[in-house]
């Protein structure tokens, strides 16, 4: 669908993913790598575990769908070159730090000037403007700073940071979505202009409705509750730890008990499937789900729900608690793990895993497939990351003109 548009991505893991999504859309994104490759390349983990910067599993994660060129923009040889690419491009991104790409002498100024339609696309951790504009801005202090770390880990302990680092993700997504709108800003004026995405921002915007809301309207700053259990006041003001994931036969499952009229259907539905099992479900079999309310149950009837209920879950697969409950009408939802995920029927019949060559490894590589299905367009991988430099011929020699020679010559004083 963006097949029309060219893409010059100088992104390093901050802004990675924004240059893939673009690609996953159709445009041609050229990554650009300094002589010898983008240091990202040695992060791992690695295919059969071989540190190598042409099997790096994270590098092939989020670069597919783009071709690769090596340059050094530092040089001022590799500037003309950079310049010259220029007069092709629709977009730049970039995430370098501040006041790095006008040192360079290729800052938005001067790219427009060659390109006046140009879009040049910075992700940064705070952005351009305000105090914080020239502070690094590692993914840990990104995320603690947007005040959504604040919001992790259980009550009683201090906050915690997610096992995956992916702040800069969500700046990147947003720096796609303003570089989208960009485009069609252009599309009606003729005009670029310069996209200014935070990362920073972006975290709080994603997290704004869920936590930065509740101290807006009720000046109430919201608790860690962790992740498998949410605390609940019941009876002569007691509080109780509401589980949310329970253990089955072969691992866990999602399951949030509903009190009142809105989980009488389900809660009756259980304590009769557990009856028809031969299992004994104690006094659930004779409670008036209708009437009651986490404000008039005692903490000693709750928790011995809880047992039953877990003992129940303990004699049953993900498989079987999820079919039952969707003939029953209760809420039960299968926590997959990787293995699963590429079994899932959902996936398999969307066909969403998608196979790729790997000439240079000699095997294919099963990748996740687009974000979406279009009628008018497609979404998704279509081929594996570039390796270091692999279409410098294609770019430079095909699409600029510059011959083998001068291509030998730029090679060894390692402009390219």
């Amino acid at each position: 669908m963006l097949s029309c548009y060219r893409i010059l991505d100088l992104t390093d893991e901050k802004g990675f993913l924004c240059g893939k999504v673009l690609g996953d859309l159709g445009a041609d994104v050229i990554k650009i790598e300094k002589p010898g490759g983008d240091d990202s390349r040695r992060r791992g983990p690695f295919f059969h575990d071989i540190p190598d910067p042409e099997k790096s599993l994270y590098w092939f994660a989020y670069n597919s769908n783009k071709r690769g060129i090596t340059l050094n923009i530092e040089s001022s040889d590799g500037k003309e070159l950079f310049k010259e690419l220029m007069k092709t491009a629709d977009v730049v991104i970039e995430s370098s730090a501040l006041g790095y790409m006008d040192h360079l002498g290729l800052g938005y100024s001067i790219l427009h000037e060659t390109n006046p339609k140009v879009v040049l696309t910075s992700i940064t951790p705070f952005g351009r403007e305000g105090p914080y504009k020239d502070y690094k801005g590692p993914d840990i202090v990104v995320h603690a700073l947007s005040g959504l770390m604040y919001r992790i880990g259980d009550r009683d302990r201090p906050p915690l940071a997610p096992s995956y680092s992916h702040a800069h993700l969500i700046g990147a997504i947003f720096g796609a979505i303003g570089t989208l709108i960009a485009l069609y800003h252009r599309h009606s004026t003729g005009r670029g202009q310069w996209v200014d995405a935070s990362t920073q921002q972006g975290l709080v915007f994603a997290s704004s409705v869920e936590f930065q809301a509740v101290w807006a309207l009720y000046k109430e700053i919201q608790k860690r509750t962790g992740g498998n259990s949410q605390t609940l006041q019941i009876k002569g003001g007691k509080k109780i730890s509401h589980p949310l994931l329970w253990r089955c036969k072969d691992g866990r499952i999602s399951f949030n008990l509903t009190l009142g009229p809105s989980g009488e259907k389900g809660n009756k539905a259980l304590a009769e499937w557990m009856k028809k099992e031969g299992f004994d479900p104690g006094f659930l079999g004779h409670l008036d789900w209708k009437k009651m309310d986490w404000s008039n149950i005692e903490k000693e009837e709750i928790e011995e729900i809880f047992q039953i209920i877990a003992k129940f879950f303990l004699q049953h697969t993900k498989s079987e608690l999820f079919e039952a409950s969707l003939k029953m009408g209760f809420h039960i939802g299968p926590i997959l793990t990787f293995e699963e995920m590429l079994k899932f029927p959902q996936h398999i019949q969307r066909e969403f895993w998608i196979d790729i060559e790997h000439p240079e490894l000699g095997t294919t590589i099963t990748y996740p497939g687009g974000f979406s299905k279009m009628t008018g367009g497609t979404c998704g991988i279509r081929r594996r990351a570039p390796l270091i430099g692999e279409h410098n011929m294609a770019v430079y020699e095909e699409e600029l003109g510059i011959s083998r020679k001068d291509l030998i010559d730029l090679k060894q004083r390692r402009i390219i």
